[in-house]
């Protein structure tokens, strides 16, 4: 049996490999590096072009328990995320050059893959359209035409990245928040109220990129650009990335007025992540303004903040419960493409459309979690959310039904939670294994 897989992002890996490790020849198409986009900076498969945190991996936080539920599925891309790991206290965090390149040799060896370099642009099924928010526009096209309803499209924003040999270490102190992980996994840059304020101030004051393509910008309210963040008041960076609550000065012994985190990018330290500062400042801007923090006075950019369409499909509207199109079940679509947002639900999405794939090619009805799951409770809402409003979401504890007996302890309720998300997705997977077997 074959099928195709179109994108080489963390969806279509997770679900090519899904198919392949059940005996489908898979032929993967990547456009890259024959086609470009605007983000990309390499020609691997599943390259992490925003953060490289994949976010908690705590059960009492809803990406913990994602991850958690993710590993029970047989998650190949969350494997290669523990091997590339890199320092980050309670998060995943990758080195994403390390990363990119075992996700790439391993899709790359197994022996039912092929990964062709050419760019899609009509749907044939029996596949899995994972291209992501960086759909190509001829194959946009092709998606509006099957699915006879446009795609819906906001611009995404990206945090700046810089040399580690370039910071002033003097004025910076190793800390995770509350001392999580190692507990001096984050750089941080103490503000005073003062230069908290200048800052802020700088911001709001600062060139952005502008033009008729941004001027009514539908931002994902996750992801907002530090300057529109500063633009809602002088106190909301404050209560946002840079609160500084659980990030004590070891100087003073008290939380700064506010605090600046950096996040490793890679294991020797050499790169790091601006976190929190997703950006469309004009790179002379970013330059001016960021080096207003306390150790970033000379500070090298490797990489500069920028921004780029995020194409997402309106999946109540277009889409079954298992996220394939209507009329057609085994032409199916995974990651952020069908508005779900963040790395680790990007690739959940992938994976379980390879397993479904997988199950349709055998004669077998598609499957979705229960609803108890995080990944379940997720595809439950991207399936009966509001088509005339819908817009990406993340994985979130109000997703999930309710416990039947309550409890007001708010660390408890997520345990409980996280419980028996855990228990259900172990009979949902021990149910497809019977199914497969």
């Amino acid at each position: 049996m074959n099928a195709g897989v179109v994108g080489g992002g963390l969806a279509g890996c997770e679900a090519a490999w899904a198919l392949a490790e059940r005996g489908i020849k898979v032929t993967m198409y990547e456009m890259r590096p024959k086609v470009a986009t605007p983000a990309h900076r390499t020609d691997r498969l599943a390259e992490l072009v925003c953060s490289n945190s994949l976010k908690s991996t705590e059960l009492t936080s809803a990406h913990g328990l994602l991850k958690a539920e993710l590993r029970i599925l047989g998650s190949l891309l969350l494997e290669v995320a523990d091997d590339t790991r890199v320092p980050a206290g309670s998060a995943l965090a990758v080195d994403r050059d390390g990363f990119s390149r075992l996700v790439t040799a391993r899709v790359s060896a197994h022996p039912n893959i092929v990964v062709e370099r050419t760019e899609v642009t009509e749907l044939r099924s029996p596949a899995v359209i994972a291209t992501g928010p960086l759909t190509s526009d001829r194959l946009g096209e092709a998606i509006r035409d099957r699915l006879g309803t446009g795609s819906l499209a906001f611009f995404d924003a990206i945090a700046p990245i810089v040399s580690g040999e370039s910071l002033d270490q003097t004025l910076l102190y190793e800390r995770s928040r509350y001392g999580k992980g190692a507990g001096a996994d984050y750089l941080n840059a103490p503000l005073s109220r003062e230069q908290y304020g200048a800052f802020v101030d700088a911001l709001r004051a600062a060139d952005a990129y502008a033009g008729h393509e941004f001027e009514t910008i539908p931002y994902f309210e996750r992801c907002l650009p530090i300057e529109e963040m500063a633009k809602r008041g002088p106190e909301t960076l404050r209560f946002g990335p840079l609160k500084p609550v659980g990030l004590d000065d070891p100087l003073t012994g008290r939380e700064p007025f506010a605090v600046v985190q950096l996040r490793r990018e890679d294991k020797a330290g050499q790169m790091w992540n601006l976190v929190g500062f997703q950006t469309r400042l004009r790179q002379a801007e970013q330059r001016r303004v960021f080096s207003m923090i306390p150790g970033l006075g000379h500070v090298e950019f490797l990489r500069y903040g920028s921004i780029h369409r995020n194409t997402y499909l309106n999946a109540p509207a277009t889409l079954t419960a298992h996220l394939s199109a209507k009329g057609d079940d085994r032409l199916l679509f995974a990651g952020q493409l069908v508005g779900v947002e963040g790395y680790t639900e990007s690739l959940g999405t992938g994976l379980l459309a390879g397993r479904n794939l997988t199950r349709m090619l055998h004669g077998l009805e598609p499957v979705t979690p229960p609803p108890e799951t995080m990944l379940g409770a997720l595809l439950r809402y991207v399936h009966e959310a509001d088509p005339e409003g819908f817009q990406p979401m993340n994985a979130n504890f109000g997703l999930l039904p309710p416990l039947e007996s309550g409890t007001r302890e708010r660390r408890r309720k997520r345990e409980l939670l996280a419980e028996r998300g855990q228990q259900a997705m172990r009979g949902f997977a021990a149910r497809l294994r019977e199914d497969e077997l």
